[in-house]
């Protein structure tokens, strides 16, 4: 499956507003994305999706009125009619609103984790059979994309990694789904599993990905954040990222929104749209 297709920009749509409608939209991250594309000038917030019992109606952060609310997404998009679906909510629901949502037309960002190999091809192929564009990207944060980069860039120099990432005590997922994508991407990189210390390898050395150990904390008081330890004779490189507000995924969730309706097919993480991957 090719994952780095190019976007192909969205000229034609001129000035014109892009129709957003939110999946989770009272959670975390979906509170985080209604409030924060409310003030963006060319997007327009057309409806929301949430668990049942929560009303029929999402007043709009300043207090001006209201758009639809409800736990059936099908109606939503029916009613609404958006450019993109935004979800944040967990991997096993945000397929089951792509099934739903790309056979209509609308383009679809996800920042859930753990969407499986063959979720992800499937995702592709119903976005290219409908014409759509699909991004999905374990970390929306900037900070955390370069962390990811420069840390692909050291693999090249070291035989032995490890990291370390940590999250609060509501987080489902272990390791994270950025973790697990830093692990991935340094391997490939460096084109060969990473060389494991001579010591065994035990229960207590965290979960092992492409030679690397990933170990996960999972506390109150923290929010995200990751460390990539890498080693040699003499000397070792830190590279960390740390999350200290919800509101640092922001900027890459709105890229991710405006470009996406350029996209065919499925772009998997923002590195892509940043033009990482050229560098």
């Amino acid at each position: 499956m090719d994952t780095t297709k190019v976007y192909l920009g969205n000229q034609d749509l001129a000035m014109k507003p892009i129709k957003v409608v939110i999946c989770g939209a009272l959670g975390r991250m979906g509170k985080e994305v209604v409030n924060t594309l409310y003030r963006e000038p060319r997007m327009q917030l057309v409806g929301a999706v949430e668990l049942p019992g929560v009303g029929d109606s999402l007043p709009l952060p300043d207090g001006s009125g209201t758009v639809p609310l409800s736990a059936d997404l099908n109606d939503i998009l029916t009613t609404s009619q958006p450019d993109v679906l935004v979800d944040f909510t967990v991997a096993q629901s945000a397929v089951a609103a792509a099934r739903q949502a790309l056979p209509k037309g609308v383009n679809l960002v996800i920042g859930t984790t753990g969407l499986t190999a063959a979720e992800l091809k499937e995702l592709d192929q119903l976005a290219i059979a409908h014409q759509v564009g699909v991004v999905v990207a374990p970390n929306f944060a900037l900070g955390a994309v370069l962390m990811i980069y420069l840390a692909k860039l050291a693999a090249r120099y070291f035989e032995y990694a490890e990291i370390i990432e940590l999250h609060h005590d509501r987080k489902i997922d272990s390791p994270s789904g950025t973790a697990l994508s830093t692990a991935r991407a340094m391997a490939e990189e460096r084109g060969k599993p990473f060389r494991l210390p001579s010591a065994s390898p035990s229960s207590s050395r965290g979960e092992l990905v492409e030679g690397i150990p990933i170990h996960s904390v999972r506390l109150p008081g923290l929010l995200a954040h990751q460390e990539v330890i890498l080693g040699a004779a003499g000397q070792t490189l830190t590279i960390r990222h740390d999350t200290v507000s919800r509101e640092c995924f922001m900027p890459g969730v709105m890229l991710a929104i405006k470009k996406v309706i350029g996209c065919r097919g499925l772009i998997y993480g923002l590195d892509t749209l940043l033009g990482l991957g050229e560098q």
